[in-house]
């Protein structure tokens, strides 16, 4: 009798070790068609400052990490589905977005940007001078829903990936674009497709459509994991390893853009 409890006191040990192992083991989703976020590269590694702040952010918790590509319009349904622990993929955290998932402390603040052609004579973008103008921006985004709120009487045009809007203001096929200003500074700074445009206006910063910030999307009833996340950013903005990443993509620091 002795030997039968031992050995399922030892059963019962081995289980919990194997379930403490298991759980050490998290999936990233990214979209890895966002760059300098997130992108893919032609060996099919996936890089950029989300994968980036996403390893150093499991590094902390002593989390094996391992990161997959997910089709924005599939995102938050593939985290619902479990096919990953988390979404590090430059997402604005929302209210509409927090009826579906919870989001850790933004790991960098937001504001979305206008792009139009270098030649473009525009400078008022109020919605009655844009009135009938083609607006394009990645659907699905917040960006999406900014200019479907604001500018509803223009010709709205709404594309599966960034790359594709900035195909279409690269072709003259759109007279403006709305997208995250950190990328489109990029593309339009140091690409030779964004050669083409500029960026104009004021940063658009409307909470009610930038929200708090970007954070990291988990499942509602993973609140341990949301915590030990937000535990891990403290703690990669206390070291400098935030700032090593942060330094590496951008001239600003992003996480309060200054």
């Amino acid at each position: 009798m002795k030997k039968t409890i031992a050995a399922l006191v030892l059963a019962a040990a081995g289980f919990v070790a194997a379930s403490a192992g298991a759980a050490d083991k998290l999936v990233i989703g990214t979209e890895g068609a966002y760059p300098p976020f997130n992108k893919i590269e032609a060996d099919g590694s996936i890089t950029g400052f989300d994968v980036e702040i996403g390893q150093a952010l499991c590094a902390k918790m002593g989390a094996e990490c391992t990161v997959v590509a997910q089709d924005w319009d599939g995102i938050i349904p593939g985290l619902l589905a479990k096919k990953y622990d988390m979404i590090i993929a430059s997402m604005f955290i929302t209210e509409e977005r927090k009826k579906q998932v919870s989001f850790t402390n933004p790991y960098y603040l937001a504001a979305m940007t206008r792009v139009v052609p270098k030649d473009s004579p525009l400078t008022d973008f109020s919605p009655e001078a844009m009135q009938g103008k083609t607006i394009g921006a990645q659907s699905g985004t917040t960006q999406a829903d900014y200019i479907s709120a604001v500018y509803a009487d223009a010709e709205i045009k709404l594309y599966p990936t960034q790359d594709e809007v900035n195909l279409d203001m690269v072709n003259g096929r759109l007279d403006m674009q709305v997208g995250d200003m950190l990328p489109l500074l990029d593309w339009t700074t140091k690409s030779k497709d964004g050669e083409c445009c500029k960026i104009v206006g004021d940063p658009i910063t409307d909470p009610k459509f930038v929200g708090e910030g970007v954070g990291i999307a988990v499942r509602q009833e993973d609140n341990a994991l949301r915590e030990k996340l937000n535990k891990a950013l403290d703690e990669i903005r206390a070291d400098g390893s935030y700032k090593k990443i942060n330094d590496k993509y951008f001239p600003i620091d992003v996480y309060t853009m200054k």
